[in-house]
C-alpha cells in the first residue's frame, strides 16, 4: 500500500507540472487510481477497489469511491492527455522521420476508436473516443479524433497514418489528402474502382495480380488515389493499401508499420490490464477507464524514456515496495498471473462486500 501511495504522489507531481490549472482534488484521485492500477492490472472495478489504498469501513464504498471519479464529466481525457501527447509528438517529430499514427478499435466488445502513436516497436495511445452503437464508428468521429490530435502536432511535422480495412474509405482519403498528409490505408476487396474508362474492383485487381494502380477514382466518390497490392506467399488475403505517394513494393510493405499497436493492444488486454473484463455499460465511464490505463502505460513506458529508443519499464514488487525496472515487454506475464491470483484470493475473502456491490448500478 505504501509503494502505491508513493507512485500516486509522484504522478500527482507530474500531472500538476503538465496540468497546473487542473483542480488538486481530481488530480489526487486520479494519480491514486493510476497507481492502484499498476498494481492491480486489471479493468475490473471489484478488484481495483479491494486493491485502493484508501481507507473506508467496506470495499464497496471503495467501489463507489471510483465509480464516481469515473463518472465524474470534469475529468475530460483530451485535455488531460494532451500534455503527454504532445510531448511524444515532438520527441517523434524530432528524428526527422515521418509520424506514424495508427487508428484502430481496441476492442471488439465496446466501440473504441484510437489513435496511437507508433514508438519504436510498440504504440502509444495518444486520444480515443467511445461510441454506444450497435455498429462501426462512422467518419464523423473519426474526423473528430482526428481533428482533435492535429493542433497537438509539432510544425513542419511529416505525419503518415496507417489505418485497416474499417477505415479504408474515401472519406478518410479525402480528409488525408486535404490536411497533406501521408497515409496507408488497406482497403477492402470489394471497393469499385475506376481506372480511367474501365470499371473493376480492388478484389479483382488482385486476383489478376496487378501490383501498382496509380491515380485511380476509388468508389463512387471518386476518391483519387494510389493503390499498391501485395499476396505474399502462405497469406490467405493480399494487402490493397491505398497510399498517397506513387506504389512500390516496399512503400505498400511499410503498412506494416500498424504492428507496432498489437504490443498496446496486449496491454490492454489479456497480456495486461484485461478491458474485456469490465462491466462498464456506459460510454463516459469506459472513456475514462482508458484514460487511468493509458496514463498507467505513458508511467510505465516512458520511465525510462529517450535512451535511444522508447523503452519499457515496469513497477515490480520488491520487498514489500513498487519498484521500477526495465523489462522487453511493457507487462510480464508471471507478475499478472501472480496478481490475479492473489486478487482472487483477496476477493474470496470479501464475499460480503461483493454481494453488497453486486447491486449498485455500473
Amino acid at each position: 500500500m505504501d509503494g502505491i501511495k508513493e507512485i500516486a504522489d509522484s504522478f500527482g507531481a507530474e500531472l500538476k507540472h503538465r496540468l497546473p490549472k487542473q483542480r488538486k482534488t481530481q488530480r489526487t484521485k486520479l494519480a491514486l487510481l493510476v497507481a492502484t492500477m499498476l498494481d492491480v492490472r486489471s479493468a475490473n472495478l471489484m478488484e481495483l477497489a479491494a486493491g485502493l489504498p484508501r481507507e473506508a469501513d467496506r470495499t464497496d464504498m471503495r467501489y463507489q469511491w471510483i465509480t464516481r471519479l469515473l463518472g465524474n464529466p470534469l475529468v475530460i481525457s483530451d485535455e488531460i492527455m494532451e500534455p503527454f501527447s504532445r510531448e511524444v509528438l515532438e520527441r517523434a517529430a524530432a528524428g526527422g522521420q515521418p509520424i506514424v499514427l495508427i487508428l484502430s478499435k481496441v476492442s471488439d466488445r465496446h466501440q473504441v476508436l484510437m489513435l496511437a502513436l507508433r514508438c519504436g516497436e510498440r504504440a502509444l495511445p495518444l486520444a480515443w473516443r467511445v461510441e454506444e452503437t450497435g455498429g462501426a464508428i462512422g467518419f464523423e468521429t473519426q474526423k473528430a479524433l482526428l481533428d482533435a490530435v492535429v493542433s497537438w502536432l509539432p510544425e513542419q511535422a511529416t505525419v503518415r497514418l496507417m489505418g485497416d480495412r474499417f477505415y479504408g474509405t474515401a472519406d478518410l482519403i479525402g480528409w488525408c489528402q486535404e490536411c497533406e498528409w501521408d497515409y496507408r490505408l488497406r482497403l477492402k476487396g470489394n471497393l469499385v474502382m475506376f481506372d480511367g474508362a474501365d470499371k473493376t474492383t480492388t478484389g479483382k485487381c488482385a486476383r489478376d495480380r496487378v501490383y501498382s494502380l496509380e491515380n485511380v477514382d476509388l468508389t463512387g466518390r471518386r476518391a483519387r488515389t494510389h493503390i499498391g497490392i501485395i499476396h505474399d506467399p502462405g497469406h490467405a488475403e493480399p494487402w490493397i493499401i491505398a497510399m498517397s505517394e506513387k506504389p512500390s513494393y516496399l512503400r505498400t510493405l511499410e503498412y506494416a508499420d500498424r504492428w507496432g499497436i498489437e504490443p498496446m493492444f496486449s496491454d490492454f488486454k489479456s497480456r495486461g490490464f484485461g478491458i474485456e473484463d469490465t462491466q462498464l455499460r456506459y460510454a463516459d465511464r469506459l472513456d475514462k477507464l482508458i484514460l487511468v490505463m493509458s496514463l498507467a502505460l505513458y508511467v510505465r513506458v516512458l520511465r525510462k524514456q529517450w535512451q535511444g529508443e522508447f523503452c519499457r519499464c515496469s513497477i515490480d514488487v520488491v520487498g514489500g515496495k513498487l519498484v521500477a525496472s526495465t523489462i522487453s515487454s511493457a507487462f510480464d506475464t508471471t507478475q499478472v498471473r501472480r496478481r490475479k491470483r492473489a486478487n482472487q484470493w483477496r476477493n474470496r475473502l470479501l464475499t460480503r462486500s461483493i454481494a453488497t456491490v453486486s447491486s449498485l448500478p455500473i
